[in-house]
């Protein structure tokens, strides 16, 4: 079987930084074993990372969310602890300045994974969105969120986001 894994967001910036929020750190050892067993099993590993610039204040999203986060080239844009030793060995890595990435989608639809897991940061925004795009890319193939491996700020959003997941045929780990 052929899988992927794609881990969303897990940067500086949502773990200890200006987003940051209690308990993100503790995803830190999940997604890191998650991503030495994809390893060891020659699967392949994506990362999303939350990307903006100097004008980010004057984007819809920064009018919406006014807290200057994940600039491009700044420690708050690398990805956190240990998870970031491993992205040397991603297949590849998207920058995206909104919360899902158009690109992971046109890459994933050429691909032929059986199953796709998403993990990371924050559940009810960036996971979403990247879980759904993977569903409308590769219709027919499995996808996993591990509720373990994923957070939000808000603990309730979080159990709301998963139950809508499973509503679109996403499972839940």
């Amino acid at each position: 079987m052929k899988k992927c894994l794609i881990v969303v967001d897990f940067q500086n910036d949502f773990v200890d930084g200006a987003l940051g929020f209690n308990g993100a750190e503790k995803l830190d050892q999940i997604i890191e074993n998650k991503i030495k067993d994809y390893l060891i099993n020659n699967q392949d590993i994506l990362y999303t990372l939350d990307t903006h610039y100097d004008n980010y204040l004057e984007t819809q999203e920064g009018k919406r969310l006014p807290i200057i986060h994940c600039i491009d080239n700044t420690k708050g844009h690398e990805v956190y602890g240990s998870t970031g030793k491993y992205l040397k060995d991603a297949k590849k890595v998207f920058k995206k300045n909104t919360f899902g990435s158009l690109e992971l989608g046109n890459f994933l639809k050429d691909k032929d994974y059986d199953e796709i897991e998403i993990a990371g940061l924050v559940t009810n925004m960036c996971v979403i969105s990247n879980a759904i795009i993977a569903k409308s890319a590769l219709p027919e193939a499995r996808i996993v969120v591990d509720k373990n491996a994923s957070l939000s700020f808000d603990k309730d959003l979080h159990n709301k986001t998963l139950d809508v997941l499973k509503g679109m045929q996403v499972d839940i780990i």
